[in-house]
């Protein structure tokens, strides 16, 4: 969903450059160095307002997570949060998500979230699905072995159009759920700004979590 410009955003993200890049081209292979420590590097890619990777942050003080938005507004929102929270493990990048293997050196990526990604319902558009097979080519580029994909989702015809686009690209999955919100395994649900309303109107959200299953891929920390 595409924000309404919001005006105070470009001189916040020029203000602090330190939480937040907009040349991530310049950083493969250097990320741990945005950090207070090197531990676990983990991406989201479409963060939106940011509710579900400052939680992670907070939650995972032993992970270091990178929040990727290509609308400056929206990168914006998350700033804010961030230059209140100064959490150590958070860093921001303004940046598109297809261009990560430009971003990223090989393997240098622990997980990758995709949460509730526009789906680009129309047939001619399925190429721009952040699920399409030459954005899950660039996953597996930057992912560990070890490396998992978190898909999550609103959207039925999506989440079937990824499964089976994950499963002829010869991933596995380690768990497929059609109703988060009640799915037993799922105790520890960190929710979207997005997911939270729409959940709260009786909306099902569909999950799943698959890797890429290289040799002597082991299971992820």
């Amino acid at each position: 969903m595409r924000l309404r410009n919001q005006p105070w955003a470009a001189p916040l993200i020029a203000a602090n450059p330190d939480e937040i890049l907009t040349r991530p081209d310049n950083m493969p292979g250097k990320w741990q160095e945005r950090f207070a420590k090197n531990q676990p590097l983990y991406l989201e890619v479409g963060s939106g307002k940011g509710a579900f990777i400052t939680e992670m942050a907070q939650q995972h003080p032993d992970r270091n997570f990178l929040a990727l938005e290509i609308q400056e507004s929206a990168i914006g929102y998350i700033l804010r949060k961030q230059v209140a929270l100064k959490l150590p493990n958070l860093q921001l990048i303004l940046g598109d998500g297809a261009d990560l293997t430009t971003y990223f050196a090989p393997g240098e990526v622990t997980g990758v979230f995709l949460n509730f990604s526009d789906p680009w319902p129309k047939t001619r558009h399925e190429k721009r699905r952040l699920t399409y097979k030459t954005f899950l080519a660039q996953y597996r580029a930057i992912l560990k072995a070890a490396g998992v994909l978190q898909f999550k989702t609103d959207n039925r015809g999506l989440f079937e159009y990824s499964l089976v686009s994950m499963n002829n690209f010869g991933m596995q999955f380690d768990l497929v759920s059609v109703d988060v919100h009640n799915d037993a395994r799922l105790p520890d649900n960190v929710e979207t700004e997005y997911e939270h309303k729409f959940s709260e109107k009786g909306g099902a959200i569909y999950q799943l979590t698959a890797r890429f299953t290289d040799p002597g891929a082991a299971q992820l920390h």
